[in-house]
């Protein structure tokens, strides 16, 4: 169940149950029916959210722009098919706190009818420049779970003169294989994208990390880079977090990310096997993102499998094509186990971030009884930053957070690896977030007094200016009539000396 790996270039991190087989032996489906409604979500990315430019009633086709993105961190949306925009209205975001967040809602037709697409002739040989256009114009953000604007990587990328091009397809957390798929069956497709991207920012390189656990899309990855001398196809050990790109990225290059610095500082830019597909979409197909695979499992589920979906449809239809039992879903998750969010619904659409639903059941979720502490320090060995979860939890637990961000807990990537190996069964990740959680309203509320103070005292400074122009009024108006008395006293004193 449990194993610890030692390599030189490895820190910490857990071999977990995998829950893997279920899935990553079936190819992607895709014949999910067609649904009614899809709800697009305007932010399904890093930065601002995206604008609509269409109105109710408006008919669109499939690709077509539903709302643009506003400035250079952003997004644009497309339609996933082709129907009649029937509201834009707030809908409950695919979040834990399922707060409504600005939606799209189109009624689909049926038709599947395409929006003129644009497909140059000769992709590879595009300019760098109109490759990050067309990337950023289709939607293409980071499929791995950052959902950052993949144009904006591709351009800094040229700016900070990248030597290598780092294709992350670890796929690390338990149940998921949606990017193991994609690899097995669109490897060309995928080599094709990640060509793409190295030529969008003048890379001369790329390293494509797949963990040892998926024997049959290592194989499929190297067939089709054999002809491509500057990508190179590595195994990487099996072992969670790797998918994490610092530890991805110290396994591949034997290079560490700067405290505090990114992957280009070192000459690296990380993209999701995923995303490299979705360029190739973009650029050779015309394509706008417009659906992803999504791996559906858990014990709630009874057709496990990757399917294809199109972006903004409910994560209901997409259980009840996979048969899921809505009575035995114990807990609903948009992503892994570790690392996914829980959700208190599944009437939330799916979005570009979701690569996994889990129906988990009562019995996937077992928790047993939480003992004290034995200070077996297996949390510091588990732990990939190399923190020492104990400690910063017994600090959380007396309410010193600031003694916790004192050792580290502001570095803590919430990967549950230390609560996963905890023998006492401490929701270590979960102290940690809740810290995290407590310094954010803390920021806030300090913003806030420094807000109000701030308005105070330029309140009061209006204040004091409007008493010190009023004196200064006062004044000039006392010193007008004092010399208009001597005035009239002079003119009086004249008047009485001539007569």
């Amino acid at each position: 169940m449990l194993a610890f790996l030692e390599h030189p270039r490895l820190r910490g991190g857990i071999h977990a149950e995998e829950h893997k087989a279920e899935t990553s032996g079936q190819a992607i489906a895709s014949d999910l029916p067609l649904p009614k409604k899809l709800y697009i979500p305007v932010q399904q990315h890093v930065g601002k959210p995206a604008e609509p430019l269409v109105k109710v009633g408006d008919k669109v086709l499939k690709g077509q722009l539903l709302a643009y993105s506003q400035g250079t961190i952003s997004a644009p949306v497309h339609a996933p098919t082709s129907g009649s925009i029937l509201d834009v209205m707030d809908y409950p975001a695919p979040h834990p706190s399922a707060l409504p967040i600005r939606t799209i809602i189109i009624e689909t037709d049926g038709k599947e009818a395409w929006h003129p697409r644009i497909v140059p002739e000769h992709p590879l040989e595009l300019e760098p420049e109109e490759i990050c256009l067309r990337v950023g114009a289709a939607g293409v953000v980071g499929l791995g779970g950052a959902v950052f604007p993949s144009a904006v990587k591709l351009n800094l990328g040229r700016k900070n003169q990248i030597h290598t091009l780092l294709i992350n397809a670890g796929e690390c957390e338990p149940y998921l294989t949606c990017d193991d798929r994609l690899m097995q069956e669109r490897a060309t497709e995928i080599v094709t994208g990640i060509r793409l991207m190295l030529r969008g920012m003048a890379a001369p390189k790329a390293i494509i990390g797949i963990e040892d656990n998926k024997p049959a899309a290592f194989q499929a990855m190297l067939r089709a880079c054999a002809a491509y001398a500057n990508i190179n196809v590595i195994q990487v050990p099996t072992r969670y977090p790797m998918g994490w790109d610092r530890q991805m990225l110290r396994y591949l290059t034997g290079q560490e990310i700067p405290a505090d610095g990114r992957a280009t500082d070192i000459g690296v830019v990380i993209h999701n096997v995923a995303t490299a597909y979705a360029v190739y979409q973009a650029i050779c197909l015309g394509q706008p993102l417009i659906s992803r695979v999504v791996t559906v499992s858990g014990g709630a589920v009874s057709k496990p499998q990757n399917v294809e979906v199109l972006i903004g449809t409910l994560m209901s239809e997409v259980l009840s094509y996979c048969g899921a039992d809505k009575t035995q879903i114990a807990r609903l998750l948009m992503g892994g186990p570790m690392m996914g969010d829980a959700l208190p619904h599944s009437e939330v659409p799916v979005v570009k971030a979701c690569n996994g639903i889990l129906a988990l059941s009562a019995e996937d979720i077992a928790e047993p009884e939480i003992q004290p502490c034995i200070r077996c320090s297996s949390c510091v060995t588990a732990c990939p930053v190399g923190l020492l979860p104990l400690e910063m939890a017994s600090r959380i637990k007396v309410n010193k957070l600031d003694a916790a961000v004192d050792i580290g807990l502001k570095d803590c990537i919430s990967c549950g690896s230390c609560s996963y190996v905890c023998p006492s069964n401490i929701p270590l990740v979960h102290y940690f977030k809740f810290a995290s959680g407590e310094l954010f309203k803390r920021q806030q509320m300090e913003h806030k007094s420094e807000q109000t103070k701030r308005l105070m005292d330029q309140r009061n400074q209006r204040l004091e200016r409007v008493r010190l122009e009023a004196e200064a009024e006062a004044r000039r108006m006392q010193e007008a009539r004092a010399a208009r008395a001597q005035q009239q006293a002079q003119a009086k004193a004249a008047v009485e000396e001539s007569t």
